[in-house]
């Protein structure tokens, strides 16, 4: 004879028969819609693996009765929008840094084709936001080393800064005055340029650091210090410094100067990536 069936006292509903601990596990079976849902689930999956790619294999993996690839629609999406934006490709290749400026469509283009590019190629020195840091430019203010107008910063740009990959690369290098003057004139030089915006620490130096100046640098950085574009020679009378802090650092960088090395970008981008790489960061903190 089978066993009598359990019936749960409180609910009225039918136990399973397992027991834990003096509790009782009821039988509750799914809702039939939930049942009848999972069927097709399982159903739809079958299906997808059968018309979609799916499977792994060794060396590839099925490719589905539909024949349908994400990778492939990507690269058509991509294809598409190269061929939208050729329109304005080809102007920007055709026409001159200032017209595509003064043209308001074209220099938007531009400026959102050079934020892109700037964010994959110059961020890693210059910053996400181009304020730079210590030995890399802040590009957002109005300090410029080889200038700030169109066709100074695209000369930067295309051909970089003491690479040796293009001959036409921007070149200038501040002798190691270490090997020329010696330690007392350091000093007084280091006191004089830091007088120019801030207090030094022996106001007695200034003066005669004041000659040393004229003497060694003024050739280079002007005789007012204001720097010389042609040289890449930095402003020193602006407080804003580059590779150095304070008159320690001065005298650090007069004694064994350091050099940085900018890369030059049309042999990896192209002229049209680069020209749209000027008019941005012209945009930025660019003038004359």
């Amino acid at each position: 004879m089978a066993d009598k069936k359990h019936i749960d006292e409180i609910s009225g509903v039918e136990t399973t028969g397992h027991e834990w601990d003096g509790i009782r596990e009821l039988n509750n079976p799914m809702p039939r819609w939930w049942v009848y849902t999972f069927y097709v689930t399982i159903l739809w999956a079958i299906a997808y693996t059968v018309f979609y790619p799916a499977w792994p294999m060794l060396t590839t993996n099925t490719k589905g009765l539909l024949g349908y690839s994400s990778r492939a629609e990507v690269a058509q999406e991509l294809a598409a929008a190269k061929t939208s934006q050729m329109v304005y490709l080809d102007k920007i290749a055709a026409l001159p840094l200032d017209q595509i400026v003064a043209d308001k469509e074209l220099n938007q283009f531009a400026i959102a084709g050079g934020a892109a590019a700037f964010k994959v190629n110059c961020a890693p020195c210059h910053g996400s936001g181009a304020a730079g840091g210590p030995g890399y430019p802040n590009l957002n203010d109005d300090d410029w080393l080889w200038g700030g107008d169109l066709e100074s910063i695209h000369t930067t740009i295309a051909h970089g800064i003491r690479y040796d990959g293009d001959a036409d690369t921007r070149v200038s290098e501040m002798p190691a005055f270490g090997e020329i003057l010696d330690a007392d004139q350091i000093k007084q030089v280091a006191a004089y340029v830091i007088s120019l915006t801030g207090t030094p620490s022996d106001a007695a130096l200034v003066e005669p650091g004041k000659q040393v100046f004229a003497d060694n640098c003024a050739s280079c950085h002007g005789e007012d210090a204001k720097g010389g574009r042609d040289f890449g020679a930095p402003n020193l009378a602006d407080a804003i410094w580059l590779k150095v802090d304070g008159e320690a650092g001065i005298a650090a960088q007069v004694r064994q100067p350091r050099h940085g090395v900018m890369p030059a970008w049309t042999a990896r981008l192209g002229d049209s990536t680069v020209k749209q790489l000027t008019v941005f960061v012209h945009s930025l903190g660019g003038g004359e």
